[in-house]
């Protein structure tokens, strides 16, 4: 085993890690941009080197900088978390190159699943199902219209190289196409310097469904169950939960060994995930492949007692997987809410800034609490708002919803705003306490909340109104002479109440 690892990531997600190397007596390394010099995975570590600028490019996607750290250091391995560098070949190849074990897979399985069309063919070729769609990147205006038609509308605009919504354009008719390529050819290029684009069909009401899978040196591949990845919100994740209230078991069961497949057709080794498209009747899709450990991957820890990070280490080490499949037996149901600096009632803008006071929920029997931040903490504005994970398990799914309300209800944040108060609409609604919902759930809540604005405000107005009415007539009674009888005061009386 490892005596000494980087840590080349920040925020909870270096806690994460950070926590379970000490659990396993590894001394942990972390890096810190200058905008990260007092965050809380440098306060815990016992070595933090300065990699940089506030600016990522100028620091957590520094590969040299991060290589010549990890040298200096003494590590003898790198964990990159996830985002940043987690599935850059590049930076795998040159960890190899330096004598440096990445954990996670090597460069190849990498390269070719970070690539959505190759992936898709390697997918193809080995009986794995696919979305209809292309194969190859297109060439042209021309190519993209006549693979519209022949795929058949709607249909989505994918960044060959992309991931995260980015290079996303769902396009309903044939006059969109054109704006909607070009749109997305340009952020796919700012975001992954690569402009290719293919076309995949629309499916219409799909779940959004993902199976984490574990694979050794040895030919070991497991799966460790699904999670629901369906409540997004331009298509990133928000709410995760296991098991899936949609999934059956003869369905998860079926996904699993598909999931496997795909991870032994490409050599994959550590931890990752595959991602499938589900249809209303059961039918599922490969989507495509996460090489490394999931935003999410709580939920399937605390659901089936395994310490994905800790496997991760031992894999990279070059140990065996502790476990058959037989012996993964997923237990009760959990929950994830991911906190974000957000505004929800400002369209969700970022909100940095200093955190004024910060009550963390109280914990309790199944309350998990993935936190990278602290009261008077500064929250950046240079990196993803993320700033914790509440994760819940219960018995049942209604236990861990129960227990989830029960928590964000203890958690305050005072000086940001954060996205908590939405959480509660998403888990009291009446769509999600079925487990009836699809990707397009959140979208429908949005709406269902302009409409109900649109009440308020209207409800709002007719109060003013009746406000108004009732202080204009005491004002006028108040000034008119005091006759019953009098025919004017009587009249514009009945005028003001003909008015409301």
């Amino acid at each position: 085993m490892f005596k000494k690892i980087l840590i080349a990531n920040r925020g909870e997600i270096a806690v994460r890690i950070l926590r379970a190397c000490r659990e396993m007596g590894i001394t942990p390394v972390v890096i810190y941009s200058d905008a990260d010099k007092k965050a809380l995975h440098v306060r815990l570590a016992e070595f933090a080197y300065h990699v940089g600028a506030s600016k990522p490019s100028e620091s957590y996607l520094n590969i040299e900088k991060i290589i010549t750290i990890a040298q200096q250091s003494g590590a003898e391995a790198i964990h990159p978390g996830y985002g940043f560098l987690a599935e850059n070949s590049e930076f795998v190849e040159r960890c190899e190159q330096a004598g440096i074990v990445f954990i996670g897979p090597t460069s190849q399985p990498m390269e070719l699943m970070g690539k959505k069309t190759a992936s898709r063919q390697r997918m193809a070729e080995v009986g794995v199902p696919i979305i209809p769609g292309m194969l190859e990147p297109l060439r042209d205006e021309e190519d993209l219209l006549s693979e519209a038609k022949r795929i058949g509308f709607p249909v989505l605009l994918k960044a060959s190289a992309g991931g995260g919504g980015k290079g996303l354009r769902l396009v309903e008719k044939e006059g969109d196409l054109s704006s909607a390529f070009n749109l997305a050819r340009s952020e796919s290029q700012s975001s992954f310097n690569d402009a290719s684009i293919y076309l995949e069909k629309y499916m219409e009401d799909p779940h959004h469904i993902e199976i984490q899978i574990l694979a050794d040196h040895f030919g070991n591949t497991v799966y460790l169950g699904e999670r629901e990845c369906s409540v997004q919100r331009r298509y990133q994740k928000v709410l995760e939960e296991t098991p899936s209230p949609f999934v059956d078991e003869k369905l998860r069961l079926r996904m699993g060994e598909i999931a496997v497949k795909a991870a032994q057709a490409v050599g994959y080794r550590n931890a990752g995930t595959v991602e499938f498209i589900v249809d209303k009747n059961k039918n599922f899709y490969f989507l495509e492949m996460n090489t490394r450990l999931q935003v999410e991957h709580p939920v399937t820890e605390m659901v089936t007692g395994i310490d994905l990070v800790k496997c991760q280490l031992e894999i990279a080490a070059g140990l065996p997987l502790k476990f058959t499949q037989e012996d993964i037996k997923p237990e009760g149901h959990a929950i994830e809410c991911r906190i974000y600096a957000e505004d929800p009632y400002n369209n969700f803008m970022p909100s940095p800034g200093r955190i004024e006071r910060l009550q963390a929920p109280a914990g309790g029997l199944g309350v998990r609490y993935d936190n990278g931040t602290y009261e008077g903490f500064e929250v950046p504005m240079e990196y993803d708002p993320l700033l914790s994970k509440l994760i819940t398990w219960g018995q049942s799914r209604e236990e861990a919803i129960q227990r989830m309300l029960r928590a964000l209800a203890e958690y305050r944040v005072y000086g940001i705003k954060t996205i908590i108060p939405f959480f509660k609409r998403i888990l009291c609604h009446p769509k999600f306490r079925k487990g009836d919902y699809t990707t397009h759930f959140l979208e429908e809540l949005e709406k269902e909340e302009d409409l109900m604005s649109l009440e308020e405000q209207t409800v709002a107005l007719i109060a003013a109104g009746i406000k108004s009415y009732k202080e204009s007539r005491q004002a006028f009674a108040a000034h008119a002479p005091n006759v019953k009888s009098n025919w004017k005061v009587q009249g514009r009386l009945k005028s003001l109440d003909n008015r409301l």
